[in-house]
This record gives C-alpha cells, sequence and structure tokens, in this order.
C-alpha cells in the first residue's frame, strides 16, 4: 500500500485492488483508529479524513500499515432488479469498442450479477463491479455537459446508473424510470454498499425494483408557523441558500459535506447574534438582498463587506455594518447592496430559522439537490423562539482576510498530491508559474480555471474513480483545471493535481469572477514517504 498526501488532514491509501480496498475500509469500521473523522473508499484507494489535533498522519499510517487485507465481503442477501431500455446514445460505440453486436452487449449486461461497491460521484450513485469483462470500456474521451437521470452506464470495470440529470463522461447504454436517490425513502438511495444487482431488458421483461421503500423522512422545507417572528424575502437577484457547518457521516449514499464556502464568517455571523455557532444562515451570493422583519430581532452579516441599509416603517433609513449586531423593530426593511470585494454573505438572526435539517444538516447542496429549498423573492422564513443555548451577542467579530476584488491576485497555498506524479515536470511548473483566472461558469460545485497553458499531463491513461476533497485541483484532458469547493461530487475520475490547504479554503469561497489566482506549493506530511506493507 502506498500513502498519499491530499491536503493538510487527509490522506490517500493507494491499494492493490477493490478487495483489498474494501477489506481495509471494513476493518477500519469494525476496529476504528481514534481521529479518523471520514473515509471515502473507491475503485483501488481509500481516501481517510482525520483530525490533527488527535491523530498524526503518522500514527495514522503506521496504524493502517499492519491491517489484514485479505479477509473478502460477503455479498448481501438484498438483491435489486433494475428495469432498462436499452437505448443509449453510447450502446453502438460500446460494441465497436468491445467487439460485440449490440445484442450481444445486452444479452452480456442483463446476464451479469453486479454488487455495489461502494458510493460516490453524487448522491446514490453506485459503483456496480463483477459484469462481465468483455464489457469494460474506458470514459468518453470528451464528457457530456448533462446526461439525464437514469441513465445506465458503463466506464472501466464499473456500471452505474446516474441518479439525476448531471455532467459524466460514461458510456450509456440505455436508461431506466426507476429513482436512484429519493428522499421519500429511508434510506433515500436505492442502491447501498453490498447490495446485488442485476438489470432486466424491459423490451423483453417487466420488470419492478425488488427493495420495497421504508419510512419516509422529512420533507427539506422551513417550518412555518402562525404568528411567529418572520421575516418576509423582497428581493433575492440569485436564490440565498441555507448553509450551516456540513453535512457528515453520508459518504456510504454518495453524499458528500457541503456545508458554507466561507465556514468562518458563517461562525462569525453566528456569535455576533450569539447563536451557537453551528446553526443555519443564509449564504447571500452578491449582494441584492431584501427583507422585511414583522417583529423585533438581532441581525448579524458577515462575509463579503456588502453595504447595508435599514428602513423603518416610517421610512427614514439607515445603514449598518457587517459583523457587528443589527437590532431591528416591526416593520424594518432591510437591504444588502453589491460587494465590492468577495463573493458570499452570510445573515444570522438571533435565535436561529426554523428550518429542518436533511440528512442530519441544513446544508442546501446544489450539485446533490439535497437540503432546504433555495430562498427566493416571497419566501417567508420563521425565527425561532425560546432557543437554548443563546450567549450574549459579540462585538469583537471581524474578518478573517481581506475580500479579494475582480482583476486582483490571490494566493492559495496547494498540497501538491495526491496524483501530481501524472503530470510532466513542466505541467507542474505550470501549476504555480502562471496566473489563473476564475471563469463565470464557477459555482458552489467548483470554480472554473481558465490558464494560457494548459497543464500537460503524462499521457491519456485512465485514473479509476477515487475520492475527493474540498480544495481539489482537478485537471480534466483540456488541461485546464477545476477547484472544487464545498457542493463537489464525491469522488472524481480525473486525476488531482493538488489540494488547496484547508486554511486558505474560506478565501477560496469568497473569489469573484475575473479575480486571479497563483498557487503557491506547500509541504505536508514530509516525513511520510510512499510504503508498501
Amino acid at each position: 500500500m502506498r500513502f498519499l498526501p491530499v491536503s493538510l488532514t487527509v490522506l490517500l491509501v493507494e491499494l492493490a485492488d477493490l478487495d483489498e480496498t474494501l477489506a481495509l475500509f471494513a476493518s477500519l469500521q469494525a476496529d476504528p483508529v481514534d481521529g479518523i473523522e471520514d473515509m471515502v473508499p473507491a475503485a483501488r484507494t481509500l481516501m481517510i479524513r482525520f483530525r490533527p489535533e488527535r491523530l498524526t498522519a503518522e500514527k495514522l499510517c503506521g496504524a493502517i500499515a499492519t491491517r489484514d487485507l485479505s479477509a473478502r465481503i460477503a455479498p448481501s442477501d438484498t438483491c435489486v432488479e433494475i428495469p432498462v431500455h436499452y437505448d443509449g446514445e453510447d450502446l453502438a460505440d460500446v460494441a465497436e469498442l468491445t467487439g460485440l453486436s449490440v445484442d450481444e452487449v445486452i444479452r452480456r449486461h442483463t446476464a451479469s450479477e453486479f454488487t455495489v461497491a461502494f458510493c460516490g460521484f453524487a448522491p446514490g450513485f453506485g459503483y456496480l463491479v463483477g459484469g462481465d469483462p468483455t464489457l469494460q470500456v474506458p470514459r468518453r474521451q470528451s464528457p457530456r455537459t448533462k446526461i439525464p437521470a437514469g441513465s445506465v452506464a458503463l466506464a472501466g470495470a464499473f456500471s452505474g446508473v446516474y441518479p439525476q440529470a448531471s455532467p459524466g463522461g460514461w458510456q450509456i447504454i440505455g436508461t431506466t424510470p426507476e429513482k436512484m436517490w429519493d428522499l421519500s425513502r429511508d434510506p433515500p438511495a436505492l442502491f447501498q454498499p453490498g447490495y446485488r444487482v442485476r438489470f432486466t431488458d424491459l423490451s423483453k421483461s417487466k420488470s419492478v425494483v425488488s427493495v420495497s421503500t421504508a419510512k419516509s423522512v422529512a420533507t427539506p422545507a422551513t417550518v412555518q408557523t402562525a404568528g411567529a417572528l418572520a421575516l418576509k424575502v423582497l428581493a433575492a437577484p440569485m436564490p440565498a441558500l441555507f448553509q450551516d457547518t456540513g453535512r457528515f457521516g453520508q459518504t456510504g449514499q454518495g453524499v458528500s459535506a457541503s456545508g458554507a464556502l466561507d465556514i468562518g464568517a458563517l461562525k462569525a455571523a453566528n456569535r455576533v447574534v450569539g447563536n451557537p455557532v453551528d446553526f443555519a444562515c443564509l449564504e447571500i451570493t452578491l449582494g441584492g438582498f431584501s427583507f422585511e422583519i414583522n417583529g423585533r430581532a438581532v441581525l448579524g452579516i458577515t462575509g463579503a463587506p456588502c453595504p447595508i441599509q435599514v428602513r423603518d416603517a416610517s421610512g427614514r433609513v439607515q445603514t449598518a455594518g457587517t459583523y457587528r449586531p443589527i437590532s431591528l423593530e416591526p416593520g424594518d426593511v432591510v437591504t444588502l447592496g453589491h460587494a465590492p470585494k468577495g463573493m458570499r454573505s452570510y445573515l444570522a438572526v438571533r435565535g436561529g430559522f426554523a428550518v429542518t435539517p436533511v440528512l442530519g444538516s441544513a446544508s442546501t447542496d446544489t450539485l446533490a439537490i439535497v437540503g432546504p429549498d433555495p430562498v427566493t423573492a416571497g419566501t417567508v422564513l420563521t425565527i425561532q423562539s425560546g432557543t437554548l443555548g443563546l450567549t450574549p451577542v459579540s462585538l469583537t467579530e471581524a474578518p478573517a482576510f481581506d475580500h479579494p476584488a475582480s482583476g486582483e491576485t490571490v494566493v492559495l497555498d496547494v498540497v501538491m498530491g495526491p496524483r501530481s506524479d501524472w503530470f510532466t515536470q513542466a505541467g507542474i511548473d505550470t501549476l504555480s508559474g502562471q496566473l489563473w483566472t476564475m471563469t463565470p461558469q464557477s459555482n458552489r460545485v467548483g470554480i472554473r480555471l481558465s490558464g494560457d497553458v494548459p497543464l500537460e499531463r503524462k499521457d491519456k491513461a485512465e485514473l479509476p474513480s477515487e475520492g475527493t476533497a474540498t480544495g481539489a485541483i482537478q485537471v480534466p484532458h483540456s488541461g485546464q483545471p477545476v477547484l472544487f469547493l464545498a457542493d463537489h461530487p464525491l469522488t472524481g475520475g480525473y486525476p488531482v493535481i493538488g489540494n488547496v490547504a484547508e486554511y486558505h479554503l474560506d478565501l477560496a469561497g469568497q473569489i469573484p469572477v475575473n479575480a486571479k489566482i497563483r498557487f503557491r506549493p506547500v509541504r505536508a506530511f514530509a516525513d511520510i514517504k510512499p510504503v508498501k506493507a
């Protein structure tokens, strides 16, 4: 096994094959190492996030290196049947790549019994193994920007079903009407690690899913109570999103943490109004947000330094500042102007918003479509009353950094790896040797970057899917990198040349369009060498 640095709190364990990966994953689940926070198994790697105040990288590697990797995971008794219309856009290409007829591709796919090895990429996306080896085909050279939900696809040794419309590079061979991800189910993901899966041809048989749905989970919505303290949204040029510190413990269903892009600002907003720091706030992008309050309240706004106006019921207008508590009276209208620097502001109200958590968090994951609905004009948001754990408001909060403006240059520290060895020396030098521009195609999933010189890879080899962390700099075939933010996919199939250091992630979340980024490599796990065990 090899230990590869990902960031200052994440490492990647590279193993011989999927069996060893699942054996190590099962071993660490059965006999945990204190300080491990999360694990993401993939084709032949296990990504591990740990708490550095409780566990060093050296001790973690030592605890892992002695684990028995010979055990094999017993298959589940649960078998799911997925009915398929074999009408995929790439079916003829798959037949040509395998040297089979279209009918023979379908026959071999339906004759196979698959096992859900792990989940990733998107909620409910299961990586299925055990199919006919003849059907192993490479990903498409040019990924599609949008693959329809229910698409049945192949890539390498895996088969899978896209649970929702999303970008992807797998070869599509068909579609299924079954919902792979449904929040009215418990668990929402139809595919769970260990389940057995069979595909049936709808043109020849009529099939149903063999797993029954169980109890339902809460619908993602805000709780509204008649007569309660509430604010009514008057304007939201870009929908605001509920965010908290993140959704953890759901990697088994392919759900990443999400959470605020500027965690420090979110916590500061809560301290400004005396809330616990992990309460949900509204994440507001580029200002323009306005609302009216129906009672007395205390407001806090942090993050991007947007101008704030408060108009009372008589029409008198006053200005207010960020990082300070703002006292509101019934009928006050609050308007956030456009921030000259930064991207995102965080709005907290003393007592917190009455919002229903989804899978343990009030964060809205824009890629996974998990969490409370976006907040638009006309939405009424109830504020909780009698909240426990409130403290005095804070008068000492301040921004953690100077917010960047469009056109300015931001320096981000980067831990090189885990796949920097997939790039030429010229490609590695290019990462830190030139400026990268944040393009308008960027969002909460990631910052799409543009540079004069693309990053040069050594070859066009296929990388088996492996876990990705927030801050990962993933490089597709174009050589123009994508810097993953909080709503990134849990796993990815393009090499990651480096990862932004955790202490610069909040800054990365505040970079505006057309700002420049310079990457500065730093060392991590300096004493760890690639080892074999």
